[in-house]
């Protein structure tokens, strides 16, 4: 080998990685963090999603159910489409708003707004902002949504007269559900279904999960990126914060084989809930996915007691 060939592939391979680098930076600073934010970015839905919460629930007339799609808008003018379910019975016992997981939709819970509607309740799914029919591109873990579902209270109280409004919210929903009850005391109970505690933990936490290993400070400028871009602090994303001004009766439910989201976290929130009303539900062996499914009827039951001791507002 000529010493003008060796200086030639030692040139093409100091331009390779200089390549390589500069498009490196150029992914870790423009787009990964958007894989976190970005609900809408067509590259995320190339990818795997999760597999779909377990929401099916035996239903005896789902034919014979009242319903109405409504769109609000929210504080920064994003339409947000929702899915207003009646009660069958004449004594209506109180209105619940519906807050489902990332990259879902408030169709998941078609089957769980029956169920509500033959017990007395009437029920809000949502479509978190970014998801389903609802405008926006960016979730923000709460931050926004909190103050949508603030919207979405004003909307049952001055266009539909409906009180003793309450929330059920799983995942993203139940830390978007602990932050609103939090923010906004007309809500007056909550169901909340296998959440984390923060933000900025959560994304660590699923960077090893999917990856295998873990940086922190690496996994950190990622979260704080996704922040600018989606233009939200992520500290404010604190679900276990709000906790501290929930007062209102409260059910905290998670798996004890969460692999996503530890239950250590669904612990973290409930033992900083000021409430003196609160409970805590472990469902042995369900995942992330399965927790009604594995529950089953006992737990229903027990959804449906707790929901039936939270009296109207006259």
């Amino acid at each position: 080998m000529t010493k003008f060939t060796r200086k030639r592939k030692i040139k093409i391979l100091k331009n390779v990685f200089l390549f390589v680098s500069i498009l490196s930076l150029f992914l870790i600073h423009f787009f990964i963090p958007r894989l976190i934010t970005e609900i809408r970015n067509p590259i995320v839905g190339l990818i795997k999603r999760n597999k779909n919460i377990d929401f099916n629930i035996a239903s005896k007339a789902k034919n014979n159910i009242s319903r109405k799609e409504f769109t609000i808008s929210s504080f920064d003018s994003v339409k947000l489409s929702a899915r207003l379910t009646y009660s069958k019975l004449d004594a209506t016992k109180g209105t619940i708003i519906l807050l489902h997981g990332i990259r879902s939709s408030k169709d998941t819970f078609f089957d769980l707004s029956t169920f509500l509607a033959e017990n007395g309740y009437n029920s809000v799914a949502l479509d978190a902002r970014a998801h389903g029919k609802s405008e926006g591109q960016f979730c923000t873990f709460g931050v926004n949504e909190k103050v949508d579902v603030k919207y979405v209270v004003d909307y049952l109280i001055n266009e539909e007269h409906l009180n003793n409004i309450g929330i059920w919210g799983q995942s993203l929903g139940g830390a978007i559900g602990l932050q609103s009850m939090g923010f906004d005391k007309r809500i007056s109970f909550g169901i909340i279904e296998s959440t984390f505690s923060d933000f900025r933990t959560i994304v660590n936490d699923y960077f090893k999960l999917h990856v295998g290993f873990n940086f922190t400070p690496f996994t950190n400028y990622l979260v704080n990126r996704a922040g600018q871009i989606a233009e939200f602090n992520p500290n404010d994303a604190n679900p276990s914060q709000f906790c501290s001004n929930i007062t209102q009766p409260i059910l905290i439910v998670h798996g004890n084989k969460d692999e996503r989201i530890k239950i250590d976290y669904g612990k973290e929130n409930f033992n900083n809930i000021k409430s003196l009303n609160k409970t805590f539900i472990e469902i042995d062996t369900a995942n992330h996915s399965n927790v009604w499914h594995v529950g089953g009827d006992s737990y229903f039951n027990n959804v449906l007691l707790f929901l039936d001791q939270q009296k109207p507002i006259n």
